[in-house]
């Protein structure tokens, strides 16, 4: 299938195809805050099948093992990625058509908000129960530390 989408101002646009419509809430404390609400939600798409039809989104480094896509001129959050994975998130509200694709789970359930989440039936999984992310967190910070907090 392919996806087209982009910031609120139109300076930065992509197409990308993709082999799944499913998409994920992610629930942790970096993305609440990254976009400013009680979750963030995602597709992810191989980086190499992204197409940037303008310049490419501009970078924030949200902490030292992840880097953020936003539009410098709107404000518009465009993904997420860590920069060796060969994988990104891109921003369900970025795409043109967000109904083409669906919610399929839940992750860093330990940081839902109460009150601004609902029980839906998707399966959820937090932060620390991902033997690849804690990996990345401790040799970045170091071991021992919680995977998901907030950290420059």
């Amino acid at each position: 299938m392919i996806l087209t989408g982009g910031c609120q101002c139109g300076a930065k646009r992509y197409r990308v195809e993709t082999e799944s419509p499913e998409a994920y809430y992610c629930h942790c404390r970096m993305c609440q805050k990254a976009v400013g609400n009680v979750f963030a939600a995602f597709v992810n798409v191989p980086k190499a099948a992204v197409d940037w039809a303008t310049l490419g989104p501009d970078l924030y480094h949200s902490s030292r093992l992840a880097e953020r896509g936003f539009c410098a001129r709107c404000g518009t959050p465009l993904s997420f990625a860590f920069p060796d994975s060969d994988r990104m998130d891109l921003t369900i509200g970025s795409l043109d058509d967000p109904v083409a694709v669906h919610p399929s789970s839940h992750f860093g359930i330990e940081s839902r908000v109460p009150g601004w989440s609902h029980e839906d039936g998707l399966p959820g999984k937090r932060v620390d129960d991902s033997p690849e992310i804690v990996a990345r967190w401790e040799a970045a910070y170091g071991v021992g530390t919680r995977p998901g907090e907030i950290r420059p």
